[in-house]
């Protein structure tokens, strides 16, 4: 089953998914996400991918906290 966005908090509650699996899919997402904007997307499309992105890497926190601390440094360079 593909996964989107708006599963997150559904991912965050699994109990059987290892943390690796749970961060791998949340990637999966957020990959999925940028690959799907092109040339044509416009500035608020990006930025609405930008502050989703965000939010996922919050996610990633709540599993990994260095993980996803080093992606949201990452992010705001």
């Amino acid at each position: 089953m593909g996964y989107s966005y708006n599963d997150i908090e559904k991912i965050l509650e699994f109990k059987t998914w290892s943390d690796r699996r749970k961060v791998d899919e949340l990637l999966r997402i957020d990959s999925s996400m940028y690959c799907n904007m092109g040339t044509d997307s416009t500035v608020g499309e990006m930025r609405a991918v930008h502050k989703k992105s965000r939010n996922i890497y919050k996610a990633i926190e709540k599993i990994d906290k260095e993980t996803g601390a080093l992606f949201l440094r990452a992010m705001d360079k």
